[in-house]
């Protein structure tokens, strides 16, 4: 043996230590949780609400109109010759559909804050539209707070602004936002520990973590026996769910249950405050949800695409909007009122009626009017009856007697 040899000290291996998850939600406290957009899917008050407004806003579809002048009046018209609409509801011309590209976008907006999608067009040709996962793209941001610019970095290809779409949640600079596991992350730690400790429960047989106290010094052999009975009780094994302590041992609990903890009632109230934070309204009311959790998505989609999606010299008389009576089209009760309170007010005919329903016109475009009400023109003083069909001067009834005629 060498002399340097007597200086060395042996070292053992630490032996491997796996933690035990009975005090997950202490641990959480102490320690944290990294929370990111795939364990926050995994929360199902999450995945309720991100699936729920995916869904509804990918089934509505995005048009394109023209504001026009006729006859001194303004109009709006359905533009149909233009290839936008279609990139936006069909084909992307990517290998998303129009209904898979509005989900990814609205799912990254939601979780992370920020939707894009590269808008690829020669010249002023748009040719499709390319969805980019949010975890790809790199801001490089100048320093001046007041003008503010930023170019895009997407594998290590640089892109002007204009050049995506961004569709950003609590943005401060149109660049990037903040989602909702950014702005809410120790409330989804909460939710998430919570789901591993029931899972924990239900793979130990909701066995309390403890100590063993003894009156007398246990051997090495008792010792070992002792645990390895003890993991034989935790292995949720049906056959080796007992475990017999010998005279001078006894049980300390060092963790509650399920029912002290109040569990169930604590995971109503993460499940209630998640909802709220998605806009989602916790009981059945599917009006309130539209106002709160999918118009002002719809609203910020509309307002990128009337940006980014439109060339300059359009921008003054066309917009995107999306049609939102889809929305509601499978009531059928709502839609028909609907209907009928149009055609009473004489906002709509039957024929734009049956169009909307996707029914072939009847060629009946008129206006209905009750032969009991009386129409008065205030330009010209003027009143019609249409039951008589007589025209009448207000300003000389009684006593002019060509006041009236017929």
């Amino acid at each position: 043996m060498k002399i340097l040899d007597l200086f060395k000290f042996k070292t053992r291996d630490a032996p491997k230590i796996t933690p035990t998850l009975d005090d997950v939600l202490l641990q959480s406290l102490i320690y944290g949780t990294e929370m990111n957009a795939k364990k926050a899917m995994e929360i199902p008050a999450v995945a309720a609400c991100i699936n729920l407004i995916c869904e509804t806003v990918s089934m509505i579809p995005v048009k394109l109109y023209r504001e026009e002048i006729e006859n001194g009046k303004p109009r709006t018209v359905e533009v149909m010759d233009d290839i936008r609409p279609s990139l936006l509801n069909d084909d992307t011309k990517d290998t998303l559909d129009g209904v898979q590209f509005k989900r990814a976008l609205v799912r990254d907006y939601l979780l992370k804050g920020n939707g894009y999608a590269y808008i690829n067009k020669k010249r002023n040709k748009f040719i499709s539209v390319n969805y980019i996962p949010a975890n790809q793209i790199s801001i490089l941001k100048n320093n001046d707070p007041v003008f503010k610019d930023f170019d895009i970095s997407v594998m290590g290809a640089q892109y002007k602004p204009f050049e995506f779409l961004k569709i950003l949640r609590s943005t401060e600079d149109g660049a990037a936002g903040r989602g909702i596991i950014e702005e809410n992350r120790e409330s989804l730690s909460t939710a998430y520990n919570t789901l591993i400790f029931e899972k924990t429960l239900v793979s130990t047989g909701g066995n309390k973590k403890g100590f063993i106290n003894a009156k007398n010094r246990l051997t090495k052999e008792s010792m070992q026996e002792l645990k390895n009975a003890w993991i034989r009780m935790n292995s949720n094994d049906s056959e080796n769910n007992m475990i017999v302590l010998n005279d001078g041992l006894t049980f300390q609990e060092a963790s509650q249950s399920s029912v002290e903890m109040q569990l169930n009632e604590n995971k109503k109230a993460a499940t209630e405050a998640i909802y709220s934070v998605f806009g989602v309204p916790s009981e059945n009311d599917y009006d309130l949800f539209i106002k709160q959790a999918v118009m002002p998505i719809l609203t910020t989609i509309e307002c990128a695409l009337n940006r980014d999606f439109l060339l300059e010299k359009e921008k003054d008389n066309l917009y995107f909007s999306f049609d939102t009576k889809g929305i509601t089209k499978g009531d059928m009760k709502t839609r028909f009122e609907a209907y009928k309170t149009a055609l009473s007010c004489n906002l709509m005919t039957i024929d734009e009626c049956r169009y909307y329903e996707d029914l072939e016109p009847r060629g009946f475009n008129y206006y209905t009017l009750g032969l009991k009400d009386v129409l008065y023109d205030p330009a010209t003083e003027t009143v019609f009856t249409p039951n008589t069909g007589q025209i009448a001067n207000m300003g000389n009834l009684g006593g002019d007697e060509n006041a009236n005629r017929t």
